[in-house]
């Protein structure tokens, strides 16, 4: 059965984690929980695209091979945390690498016991029998769904010889949104990490960009630097927009040439050990910004720190975008972006024709991290551990009643904030974001 984890164990974070989901299991009544990892996906004919573990089995487990699941027994006595992996074959290991099998993985990552991956569907319904409840994502992978539905069904089947389906199906998900919306010290320390990795990929970036380079040329010095430094992959496409295209939200062409004058807006990062990092800088290809785009940069720059006094323990999710946004809509009225009071903008949210999206997201695991983002009818509260990101912009398209200075200048500025009890600890800081040092850090690297 699984033990209390050992404080000197590298894995010890993953054991706790399972013990607390069985703790929390057990409060709910117990049961048996399912949790398989991610398939492999086909790119097309004959590759596939590189493979990530699921977040929430990753977030248990730290196990990355595919074809595993990952079962949790939460009964009456101690939590049983059970894996099912591929086998262990020479074979297929000269052709793809690496396998564990199922007694190397449960040395190497501490389950109380493993088996081939073959044997769950005939396992599962002795697993599942006699439980009260079972947990499960139901819904999220359609092919998963008919599996647990046939063994749930072969329990039924056998009703008259005593054995009982469970008659409660409960999500997974809450209890691991739950879990991951707070991040423990091994997650905070890789997040750490990566945003370090994050801000010299952006500091890479700006020091390369020049008019006549194409944004793929400076989306490459990203990619470069994420690998060089250790980052498995990208968190997500990254955005290197320059001009007009800074004024697409998602924008992911990444193929047009940068031109004398023009803002370059990159919103990239990297993810390491399934952590991500999300960082937006904006800033000009010439290495210097004109005024007016000096002006919306300002702004954006003066809302992002209103947001993030905003941070701290007892605020709600919510009060960062409405610090921020309170920031930007005076300033839209004040550059003659807007008309009225700011009371009747924020109001009728007139500002959101140049500032069309929220503040923050979680941050963690995934990009747009597990958790809720509301309890019942209000805002949820910050507390120490949680991660969000704080990322206010403004994006300003041509437009007859828009002064033309400020035409096609879009600006985003976003750093990742941990939740602290005093405050919060900007983990991108190193990315720099104020005019004259990003200023200075491109005039340096032309030589001044």
């Amino acid at each position: 059965m699984e033990q209390a984890p050992n404080p000197d164990n590298a894995l010890s974070a993953y054991h706790q984690r399972r013990l607390l989901l069985a703790a929390r299991m057990r409060l709910a009544g117990g049961g048996v929980a399912l949790i398989p990892t991610a398939p492999e996906q086909a790119r097309n004919r004959d590759t596939h695209y590189p493979y990530r573990a699921d977040s929430y089995f990753q977030y248990l487990t730290g196990f990355t091979e595919p074809e595993a699941v990952l079962v949790i027994v939460a009964g009456g006595g101690e939590a049983e945390s059970i894996l099912f992996c591929r086998e262990k074959n020479a074979e297929r290991e000269t052709w793809d690498g690496f396998r564990h099998g199922p007694e190397g993985a449960r040395e190497a990552f501490g389950f109380d016991a493993a088996n081939v991956i073959a044997d769950l569907d005939a396992r599962l319904p002795e697993l599942l029998a006699g439980q009260p409840a079972f947990w499960f994502s139901i819904g999220q992978d359609p092919t998963w769904d008919i599996r647990v539905t046939t063994a749930l069904n072969k329990v039924r089947s056998e009703s008259r010889t005593g054995k009982r389906a469970p008659p409660v199906i409960r999500d997974v998900r809450a209890e691991l949104d739950a879990m991951r919306l707070v991040k423990d010290a091994t997650e905070l320390a890789v997040m750490r990490r990566v945003s370090e990795i994050s801000c010299s990929a952006h500091i890479r970036a700006m020091r390369f960009a020049a008019p006549g380079r194409f944004e793929y040329e400076v989306e490459a010095e990203l990619l470069h630097e994420f690998r060089r430094q250790g980052c498995e992959f990208p968190a997500y496409t990254p955005i290197v927009a320059g001009g007009a295209n800074a004024c697409i939200l998602h924008y992911v062409g990444n193929d047009q040439p940068l031109r004398d004058g023009d803002l370059l807006l990159i919103d990239a990062g990297g993810e390491l050990s399934g952590y991500a990092s999300d960082i937006t800088r904006t800033f000009p290809v010439s290495g210097r910004f004109s005024g007016p785009q000096a002006d919306i940069y300002d702004l954006v720059l003066d809302a992002q720190a209103a947001a993030i006094a905003a941070v701290r323990p007892g605020a709600n999710f919510a009060d960062p975008h409405s610090a921020a946004s309170k920031v930007l809509a005076q300033g839209m009225i004040d550059m003659k972006l807007l008309t009225g009071s700011l009371d009747a903008v924020l109001e009728s949210e007139s500002y959101k024709r140049f500032y069309m999206h929220r503040t923050s997201h979680w941050l963690g695991k995934d990009v747009h991290d597990a958790g809720e983002y509301k309890e019942g009818e209000h805002w949820a509260p910050l507390a120490p551990g949680m991660v969000l990101t704080i990322e206010p912009g403004c994006y300003v398209r041509p437009a007859e009643d828009v002064p033309e200075a400020f035409w096609d200048i879009g600006v985003r500025i976003e750093d990742d904030a941990v939740v602290t009890a005093g405050g919060c600890e900007i983990i991108t800081a190193a990315a720099p974001k104020r005019v004259a040092d990003i200023e200075a850090l491109m005039r340096d690297a032309r030589g001044g």
